[in-house]
């Protein structure tokens, strides 16, 4: 049951200023802030302002980081990314949509928590959802289930990934493939070390091109009339020029050495207002097999990518 919390607005205020100014020092982690959020929003604690969006902050963040990584590296991790999140999405939208079957869980619910798990979380439902027109408590039960698991993923990961002493880049690679959504990812591997961070960016901004071409295949599955837009993530484009911008202009890597401790940090204070929005109503009323979907995706893309990995 959630607290009660007799507080005023500008207290409330108060409080997410003061957090999202820790935020960007050393007292706050990825896992700290998003605990942070969803311990504000259990109590009731509640600060939304109507011009704020927190996705702006992540994608931005994910652009700002992109000054502090290296062309060669990012080249050669793209190169055999492109194969490992092929093979994935493929794996898992098709896992997906049996096991739905399997479970009764309704047809368009099945396909949005795939293409969650397969791809990149609530962007990917997002985006499905512009050409599977599924009903508006479709969307949401998928967006609770990817939502709660991506939430775990941030602290479960790392602590598998010491546990099992995986290298910095098999759990970069690892991360990228097996979490949902691009924030916990960078969020992991920031917690693992700046090589697993700047692989797992990578590696997952990759993952999230397959957006695209799925979103075309289930339109042409759709027999439909009327064919929603596909939605584009542009940030990443922006992205992979910031990274081009530090390669081919060196002389200014002091200011993209700032650039890059901004976008960590941004990444802090997204994750603290992720962490807000998780509600423990909204995550009741998913229901027990949309959740038992989810969960056994996300076993299977972990523990299959993870043994691919070490082989």
């Amino acid at each position: 049951m959630k607290a009660k919390l007799n507080i005023s607005q500008k207290q409330v205020q108060l409080i997410y200023c003061t957090i999202a100014a820790l935020c960007f020092t050393p007292i706050l982690s990825p896992a700290i802030a998003l605990l942070l959020g969803i311990g504000l929003s259990l109590l009731g604690i509640k600060y939304t302002p109507k011009t704020f969006n927190t996705s702006i902050i992540l994608q931005a963040s994910i652009v700002l980081m992109g000054f502090g990584m290296n062309l060669g590296k990012v080249i050669e991790t793209s190169q055999s990314a492109f194969f490992e999140t092929a093979i994935s999405v493929v794996a898992v939208m098709s896992i997906g949509i049996l096991l739905g079957k399997l479970l009764k869980v309704d047809s368009k619910v099945s396909i949005l928590i795939a293409a969650g798990t397969a791809i990149c979380g609530g962007s990917a439902i997002a985006a499905v959802s512009n050409v599977l027109n599924p009903k508006n408590h479709q969307v949401s039960f998928s967006l609770i289930v990817i939502f709660i698991l991506n939430a775990l993923a941030l602290f479960i990961f790392p602590y598998v990934g010491h546990h099992l002493n995986l290298s910095q880049a098999t759990f970069g690679h690892w991360a990228a493939i097996a979490i949902h959504d691009t924030s916990s990812v960078v969020g992991a591997g920031a917690i693992y070390g700046q090589e697993a961070l700047d692989i797992a960016t990578t590696v997952k901004l990759v993952r999230a091109l397959w957006i695209i071409p799925l979103s075309i295949v289930i339109s042409f599955s759709q027999k439909k009339e009327e064919k929603g837009k596909v939605k584009v993530p542009y940030f990443i484009f922006l992205f992979v020029g910031a990274i081009l911008v530090a390669h081919l202009l060196p002389d200014w890597q002091g200011t993209y050495t700032h650039f890059n401790w901004l976008g960590k940090k941004g990444m802090v204070l997204a994750l603290f207002f992720i962490g807000t929005n998780i509600s423990v109503a909204d995550t009741k009323k998913a229901g027990i097999k949309s959740f038992v979907l989810g969960v056994s995706l996300w076993l299977v893309i972990a523990v299959g990518s993870l043994l691919v990995l070490n082989i």
